[in-house]
């Protein structure tokens, strides 16, 4: 059994009570506090500091190997498990977080994809509406344009036709003023005329 200095000095005052003071000791008995009291002060006093003691170092490693056990123990029942759902904990949450960032890269490829499609509808849409408004203006133009011409040759026509008339009797008129002319001549140089023979004379010169 390993004695300390401390249990040595806790012991000696348990070893004096037991003999009262002034009680004398029987002759040649030794006291047992006293001499336990008596060792330990000389271990105490020559002996080196216990933890550095060789004597002590089984014990030490004893309680070194006991304590490092139940802190093994304690890390691997509490503390590792703890750990260990902490981590599965956050790669779940990692794992949920990864996937709901697929699934809304998609959405968004999907949406993009949409977009483009519709894009190109409408300017499908845009090129075939122009397309048909300047039919529809080039078909209403040459409409217009052939209206247009014939109203000007109806007009043409009859500005035609009106001169036409007109310069008849513009003719007509002549004609007539030459006869009224020729006849009032000839009536002046001869005396009188015969206005069938001045007409005669007046569209054989004409």
């Amino acid at each position: 059994m390993f004695v300390t200095p401390g249990y040595a000095q806790e012991a000696a005052p348990a070893a004096n009570s037991a003999h009262p003071e002034g009680e004398a000791h029987p002759e040649g008995e030794a006291h047992p506090g006293l001499e336990g009291h008596t060792e330990a002060g000389a271990e105490h006093g020559g002996g080196a500091f216990p933890p550095f003691d060789p004597t002590h170092f089984p014990s030490q490693i004893l309680w070194l190997a006991i304590t490092f056990g139940l802190f093994y123990l304690f890390l691997k029942k509490v503390v590792l498990p703890r750990i260990g759902g902490i981590l599965e904990v956050r790669s779940d949450r990692i794992a949920q977080d990864l996937e709901q960032a697929a699934r809304m890269k998609g959405e968004a490829d999907a949406a993009v994809a949409a977009y483009e499609q519709e894009l190109a509808q409408a300017k499908t849409n845009a090129n075939a509406i122009g397309q048909k408004a300047r039919d529809g203006a080039r078909v209403d133009a040459d409409a217009e344009q052939k209206r247009v011409e014939a109203e000007l040759e109806a007009k043409l026509a009859a500005a035609e036709a009106n001169i036409a008339s007109i310069k008849a009797k513009a003719m007509n008129e002549v004609g007539t003023i030459a006869e009224d002319t020729a006849a009032e001549i000839v009536r002046s140089l001869v005396g009188s005329a015969d206005k069938a023979d001045v007409a005669a004379a007046v569209k054989a010169a004409s």
